[in-house]
């Protein structure tokens, strides 16, 4: 019977009873002294004052038996066996007496255990069932809960175990004092070797090396701090099914790659070469180092591979020659505590042997140590996808840098080597010549092209070849040499270029950036016999697969180039070698062969130079002659009359002097933007031409066409700001807004926002006095954008359904010139407060506060006006200078009270819809300050007899008609307007008005036009 079923039977009452009788009652004080009470002295059955004899102690027994016994239901055991268990429980509860232990110690004990050794040290019970055995065990346990509890009632118990647990902790630190005295302080020791050996590592990692490349001036390391960015990893994860949405499945994720440990413990980092992982480790180790939190343990497996053992953790520091001497067990004791950070580095730098048993190794150590933080890194093709899958590694891969990490980078290399005044033309060239960006994707290529371009004082446009070369060896052989890799291929650096280039003249010649492995393996295979390298095609594909740095394996069974550009220059190079220049020239036409071409240019001697830029000219094609231009940057040694032919071809290409031939000379493509010059030596022009053909090119190429506009933002002439400001559409919002608009002369110059994305770029700007909004916008989203409403001068507001109370722009209180088109449900003209001097309205339904507008001198309206009279809508008390009546404005009221506004200098008719009238133009005889007029030519297409009807205005001098198709007859004018000293003609977007046609109409004046 289980003691807690046996407890549901027995009164408490009942073995409270029987307990306090089997012990003698308190005796005060007697808790205190210095002598442990032993349970012996405290029960009633024994010394001078006993009270019970085993006859007492027999009858207590048996009523506890009987208790349990004398119940509804199956008896517990047999009940011929009652008076043996009887027998049997006297003898454990008698055993009380002869216990040599103190009522503390028997509550430490717990009633099970204490039960246990009673049974124990009384005579074993025999002959019992296994019921019957059952039952007297149960009752034990259940009489020494109780007892236990009697204890620690007893008045003394409390003090007593004070007392008691005071002596043992003194005890217990005696006895560790003197251990300590005994024995070293091994945590003390492990705190002073932590702080010099992570003070060791921030300073042995806190630099970046390149390696490979001969540099004079320019740092060949730097500060890691100064240096390093944030690059990003790519993994794979599972998508969970959303709403809206398919249902889950791998999907591609980019995190920062220096957060990857923290969401991982173990994670297996792959990249190309120089695509900053060995950087990375840098960064997780200098930065563990200082935090102090983990212990980094840099682990390269280059290095520890000589050995030929890899080292356990005892031996981590002595394997990478860490002139720090660990106290004995201290690795253990760091990895035992879950506080190690190991970064095991090149898992493709050491032979393919070794990498087996380097991961047993690596497994092992995990094994044995868990709860640390684990990074292994390699080249992507160093082992298959899931080689540490099932060890629970989480497999990343390191993403390209994007433009924002190549500024960065470039930003602080230059920082690094306090050399700012080439930052910016490096920059410039990295957004205009594509086969610059895209080399350009890593820290190692960035680190190297900033480091050429300061050695050649700014000049590497000029000296591409070099550039690539020198990249080449560098990737090649002495990258690894100057690493001290060892040596793992007998193939040179020649024989690597030989088949690389028959690889990459391959995929040019396809049109592809990939091939099969099978394929590459049996262009290989035929290159074997000329470069007399021992071994099969595969082994050789596989060695520059893994150590070229120009070979990259992006999917099973593919091959490609890491970079496009070293696929067209090596294909251009055996192009040259194979004399396929007509190769070339045949696929001229091809865009995708521009690279290509300009390369052979490179490669080529002179003779052969000659050869291809003669060819290229002589398909007198814009896009060829300028590819031939383009070409000259790489020609080195070339017939000075091939030179100048070419110079002199494409001169009437660049700079383009008209907007015409600006947008023609976008058509050529991307490739314009390298050669597009200025601004120092452009005409205002030209630099209008310029800044049009890249503006054109913003939506194909937009990042060389924002390096060339930007180096326009500080031009004086208004044309080229206003094409500056006019496309900002084009590029990306924040970026153009910090490179260019941000930086322009505000004076006489507008900008138009259309998005949220503009209107916050322009809360972040400099603050313009004009401004337009065009498309739904709400007032206070509008004010939001605008800090410093007071400093707007000019507020346009177009196609704004949204805007209904003119109220909500009294910010804006300094406005001079209000436009409002197709904004319809907009009111409360009455009810702004601003100055203005200008206003135009078209589409406003409600104009009922139009007459309040008591200041205003310019006034331009394209809808109809209520009322017969133009006084009964305009503001009568304004000095109007100019008017302007557009589309329906005089259906109703014709010109009518015009002559009210005796100051009217310039009246401009627009596309009118009803005829003019007599008293129509008797209006506008009464204006004695007219010297302007200006007539949209659907005046003179639609209403000829208006025209006819049109009285001598001899205060006339000005005259202009707009919206011109070409054909129109302005003669009638002449005898009208005898006053005339100019007269501008201005074309209907995209007509041309033929010069001769309108030469000898107005006899004696001058008369311009405007060709839009």
């Amino acid at each position: 019977m289980d003691p807690a079923v046996l407890g549901g039977k027995l009164a408490s009452s009942l073995m409270a009873s029987l307990v306090r009788k089997l012990f003698a009652p308190d005796a005060p004080g007697a808790g205190l002294v210095d002598r442990p009470v032993r349970l012996k002295s405290l029960v009633s059955f024994r010394g001078e004052q006993r009270r019970l004899g085993e006859k007492e102690i027999h009858v207590l027994a048996s009523r506890l038996v009987e208790a349990a016994t004398d119940v509804p239901g199956e008896p517990p055991f047999p009940p011929d066996e009652t008076t043996a268990v009887i027998e049997a429980l006297v003898l454990r509860l008698l055993a009380l007496g002869e216990w040599n232990m103190d009522d503390v110690q028997a509550v430490s004990l717990g009633h099970r255990e204490l039960a246990r050794r009673l049974a124990h040290r009384a005579s074993p019970a025999t002959g019992l069932s296994a019921d019957a055995d059952y039952f007297l065990d149960s009752a034990t346990e259940w009489a020494c809960l109780h007892i236990l509890e009697h204890f620690t009632r007893r008045s003394a118990f409390v003090a007593r175990t004070l007392v008691e647990q005071t002596r043992r902790q003194a005890e217990l630190m005696a006895k560790v004092d003197q251990l300590l005295e005994r024995t070293p302080r091994p945590g003390s020791r492990d705190h002073a070797f932590e702080r010099r050996y992570l003070r060791h590592l921030a300073d042995r990692h806190d630099h970046i090396t390149i390696y490979g490349i001969d540099l004079r001036d320019s740092p060949d390391r730097w500060p890691l701090e100064v240096a390093y960015l944030s690059l990003e990893a790519t993994t794979s994860e599972e998508r969970p099914p959303e709403e809206e949405r398919p249902p889950g499945g791998p999907v591609s994720v980019q995190l920062p790659a220096e957060e990857a440990l923290l969401a991982h413990d173990r994670v297996f980092l792959r990249g190309d070469a120089g695509s900053g992982k060995t950087t990375l480790v840098q960064w997780l180790t200098v930065t563990s180092a200082r935090d102090g939190l983990d212990i980094p343990y840099v682990l390269p497996l280059r290095t520890l591979i000589r050995t030929g053992m890899l080292p356990a953790p005892a031996e981590f520091l002595a394997a990478v020659s860490c002139p720090h001497t660990p106290p004995e067990g201290w690795t253990e004791r760091v990895l035992t505590a879950g506080r190690g950070l190991i970064l095991v580095d090149g898992l493709d730098e050491i032979p393919a042997p070794d990498r087996t048993r380097t991961r047993d190794w690596l497994l092992a150590l995990i094994h044995a140590f868990p709860g640390n933080r684990w990074l292994l890194t390699s080249r992507p093709t160093a082992v298959r996808p899931d080689w540490l899958a099932g060890e629970g590694f989480h497999e990343l891969a390191m993403a390209p840098m994007r433009r924002p990490d190549i500024a960065t980078f470039v930003h602080r290399w230059h920082t690094a080597a306090r050399a700012p005044e080439y930052e910016g033309p490096l920059l410039d060239s990295l957004h205009t010549q594509r086969d610059l960006a895209r080399l350009a994707t890593n820290p190692l290529m960035c680190g190297l092209i900033c480091a050429l371009h300061r050695e050649r004082r700014g000049y590497l446009p000029t000296g591409r070849k070099e550039l690539y070369d020198a990249a080449l060896t560098m990737l090649l052989t002495r990258r690894d040499l100057e690493r001290g890799m060892p040596t793992t291929s007998d193939l040179g650096e020649e024989a690597q270029l030989e088949v690389l280039q028959r690889l990459a003249y391959a995929l040019v010649l396809s049109g592809r950036t990939e091939m099969d492995a099978e394929t590459a393996e049996g262009i290989v295979e035929r290159c074997l016999p000329s470069i007399a390298v021992p071994g099969d095609a595969r082994t050789v594909l596989q060695s520059l697969l893994l150590r070229s740095g120009l070979l990259r394996q992006p999917a099973a069974g593919v091959v490609d180039f890491v970079h496009r550009t070293f696929q067209d220059y090596l294909g251009a190079r055996y192009a040259v070698e194979e004399g396929h220049l007509d190769v070339l020239l045949s696929h001229a036409e091809d865009t995708q062969w521009e690279d290509v071409i300009r390369l052979a240019v490179a490669h080529a001697r002179p003779r052969e130079r000659a050869h291809l830029l003669k060819a290229l000219l002589s398909h007198d094609v814009p896009r060829l002659t300028l590819l031939a231009l383009a070409c000259l940057e790489h020609a080195t040694a070339l017939d000075p009359a091939v030179r100048t032919a070419v110079e002199s071809r494409a001169s009437a290409l660049i700079p383009p002097g008209t907007k015409e031939e600006a947008r023609a000379l976008a058509a050529a493509g991307p490739l314009v933007l390298e050669l597009l010059p200025g601004p120092a030596g452009l005409t205002e022009e030209a630099a209008l031409g310029v800044t049009v053909t890249a503006s054109v090119l913003g939506g194909e190429e937009p990042a060389g066409a924002l390096a060339v506009l930007r180096r326009f933002r500080d031009h004086p002439s208004l044309e080229v700001r206003r094409q500056l400001a006019g496309t900002w559409q084009r590029f990306d919002t924040e970026e153009y807004a910090t490179e260019v608009l941000d930086h322009l002369e505000r004076e006489h110059l507008f900008l138009t926002c259309k998005t949220a994305e503009e209107r916050a770029a322009l809360a972040r700007m400099r603050p313009w006095h004009n401004l337009a909004f065009q498309g739904p916008q709400r007032a206070e989203d509008i004010l939001a954008a605008v800090p410093a409403p007071e400093a707007v001068e000019l507020l346009d507001v177009q196609g704004n359904p949204l805007l209904t109370d003119l109220a909500a722009l009294s910010a804006f209180g300094s406005l001079r010139v209000l436009r409002l088109e197709t904004c319809p449900t907009v009111a409360g003209l009455d009810r702004l407060s601003a100055p203005l001097t200008s206003l135009t309205l078209t589409g406003v339904e409600d104009l009922s506060g139009l007459r309040s507008f008591s200041g205003a001198r310019y006034l331009s309206l394209s809808q109809e006006l209520p009322g017969a009279d133009l006084t009964e809508s305009l503001p009568v008390d304004a000095p109007l200078e100019f008017l302007f009546l557009g589309r329906n404005t005089t259906d109703s009221t014709g010109l009518r009270g015009l002559q009210h506004w005796s100051g009217l200098r310039t009246l401009s008719l627009g596309p009118l819809t009803t005829e003019l009238t007599v008293g129509d133009w008797q209006a506008v005889v009464a204006l004695p300050e007219l010297t302007e007029l200006h007539i949209n030519a659907e005046i003179i297409q639609n209403f000829p007899h208006s025209v006819e009807l049109m009285p001598v205005l001899p205060g006339v001098e000005t005259l202009r008609v707009s919206a011109m198709h070409g054909a129109e007859d302005v003669s009638p004018l002449v005898d009208r307007l005898p006053g005339l000293h100019s007269v501008t003609l201005q074309s209907y977007p995209g007509k041309l008005i033929p010069e001769a046609r309108y030469a000898g109409v107005f006899p004696g004046v001058e008369i311009n036009l405007d060709q839009r």
